[in-house]
């Protein structure tokens, strides 16, 4: 179990760990390539609520594959553990953005309502204003 937000959990049966070594060493350091991993995570069928599933998916990030998967490739280490551990902190920086949604801004143009109200009270004023000048002269 992986908790990414106190109320956000995941399962760890919806991480999916890939050992990159067996697909060969490239000319990389042979440590490092021993070390990599690849986190798949599957957007679509993970215990993550509709909403946050769909903004995931409206994220504009080159790890999210066509098909709804979330690939980070995690080799920066020398050591799998170091490397898983990374992974998952991309993996919840990722949904912790995806899962805040920004408050609805006031809009800047004042309602109806009020626009009737100031212009109502400023003529009340302007009237008081008159009325005051009227009787001083």
């Amino acid at each position: 179990m992986l908790q990414i937000t106190p109320d956000i959990v995941l399962q760890d049966e919806e991480l999916d760990w890939q050992a990159i070594r067996a697909q060969g060493a490239g000319g990389q350091n042979v440590n490092k390539v021993s070390s990599a991993l690849h986190l798949r995570f599957n957007i679509a069928t993970s215990s993550l609520d509709d909403a946050l599933k769909q903004r995931l998916l409206a994220l504009r990030d080159q790890r999210i594959t066509a098909d709804g998967i979330l690939v980070i490739k995690a080799q920066r280490f020398r050591t799998q553990e170091k490397n898983r551990v990374d992974a998952i902190e991309r993996l919840r920086e990722l949904i912790v953005a995806a899962s805040h949604v920004p408050k609805r801004r006031r809009p800047t143009k004042p309602s109806k309502s009020s626009q009737r109200k100031r212009m109502d009270s400023k003529t009340k004023r302007g009237a008081t204003k008159r009325l005051r000048r009227g009787v001083e002269e």
